[in-house]
């Protein structure tokens, strides 16, 4: 008979068979190797796109993001996910803080979405709050849903749902202030399917995505610019040097590479044809140079990067755990799906970097945060308290040496 371990730190825990165990080791395993191929991958690719124009400072920024990923993602790994999200509503606010911020800060390219300060040696670099805020809302609604998921049928109750979705609603507009719907799409997608896990029914969750769909059309009908993005998907050729130039661009890359590309640092499109060649279009600029088979391992990684974040969402001892677990697999395949149909065109022009792979600090960043908070989950299922155990080990070795 199968040993079945009981915790009772945290209600609505979730019971773990002993066979899953190994699981999540081969889970942690695999998601660290397929992030790290990812951006070491990417880190050659902006190297490649982004050279011609402007050097290497690009691929400098974006070490500096991705060392500062790992030391922060190392310092949350050993505080553990369970500590980190007692402090969920303080990093929200914090979030909502930042995005009021980024709104009195001059528009690029008409959005208020940065956050810009000086960086020693390299110029300027921005903080994009909305991908933190994308994180900080994962572990807000899995937080909530673990004390109070079981309030979700009583519409009037002080933690009931309705405080939920205005605190989704809160943040969501903040992002949509900026001129980001996409990201306000995105993390409105992850908070749902993070409450439908808890058991919201269906019915609730349909019904509240298909009012801020609604909503999200009308404000794209009643936009002229957001119309014609819309209607170049359709047929980007017929307006290739208006609101499809980028679209246009995008597919000439993409088929002039063939099976097997032209060849590494060789496109011809990244010099001056294809805007924002080194971020939200860099999948393009993998296709020029390395072919549509090179394009379907990178799809291929990303699926199996969402087959291991899944697995420890699965296996997670914890209900915080495999909420969290799964709306941090959700938010990161999401993105990814969405910067994939919009370079092949598929979905409206975007902007939506590729995760791992595009220039974006704020975006490798956050990303590689929630890796972090993923391979606590999977640690906290094979070692249940071993944050609690590193943090003593490190209390008495400071007192030693004290």
């Amino acid at each position: 008979m199968a040993l079945h371990i009981h915790t009772e730190r945290l209600p609505g825990h979730l019971i773990a068979a002993e066979e899953k165990l190994p699981d999540s080791a081969v889970s942690a395993l695999g998601l660290l190797v397929v992030t790290i191929f990812l951006l070491a991958f990417g880190l050659t690719m902006l190297y490649s796109a982004s050279f011609p124009l402007s050097g290497i400072s690009y691929f400098k920024k974006q070490l500096i993001w991705i060392f500062a990923g790992f030391g922060t993602g190392a310092i949350l790994f050993g505080l553990g996910y369970q500590r980190i999200c007692r402090f969920r509503g303080i990093w929200l606010l914090v979030c909502w803080g930042l995005l009021i911020i980024a709104l009195f800060y001059a528009p690029v390219n008409g959005a208020r979405r940065w956050i810009r300060f000086p960086l020693p040696g390299l110029g300027e670099a921005s903080l994009q709050p909305s991908e933190l805020a994308k994180i900080a809302l994962c572990m807000f609604t899995a937080g909530y849903c673990t004390y109070f998921s079981r309030f979700f049928s009583k519409f009037r109750h002080v933690n009931g749902i309705i405080p939920l979705t205005i605190y989704i609603g809160i943040t969501c507009g903040l992002v949509w202030a900026g001129k980001d719907m996409g990201t306000s799409l995105l993390i409105l997608s992850s908070a749902g399917a993070i409450m439908l896990a808890a058991g919201l029914q269906l019915r609730y969750v349909l019904a509240g995505g298909g009012a801020a769909i609604a909503y999200f059309i009308f404000q794209v009908v009643k936009d002229p610019e957001r119309l014609s993005r819309v209607m170049t998907i359709f047929d980007p050729a017929k307006d290739a040097l208006g609101a499809g130039y980028q679209l246009d661009r995008s597919l000439m890359a993409l088929g002039s590479g063939g099976w097997f590309g032209r060849g590494l640092g060789e496109s011809r499109l990244k010099i001056r044809y294809l805007p924002e060649q080194h971020t939200d279009f860099i999948l393009a600029i993998v296709g020029e140079e390395l072919g549509l088979v090179t394009i379907w391992l990178v799809i291929l990684l990303y699926l199996m990067w969402g087959f291991f974040a899944v697995r420890i969402a699965v296996a997670a001892r914890s209900k915080l755990g495999m909420l969290l677990a799964f709306g941090l697999a959700m938010a990161i395949q999401l993105q990814a799906t969405i910067n994939l149909a919009v370079v092949s065109g598929s979905a409206p022009t975007k902007g939506m970097p590729a995760p791992f792979i595009s220039y974006g600090g704020s975006n490798v960043f956050a990303s590689i945060v929630a890796v972090s908070l993923l391979l606590s989950v999977a640690m906290e299922t094979l070692h249940p308290g071993y944050s609690d155990a590193f943090l003593n080990t490190l209390r008495s070795k400071f007192r030693k040496n004290k």
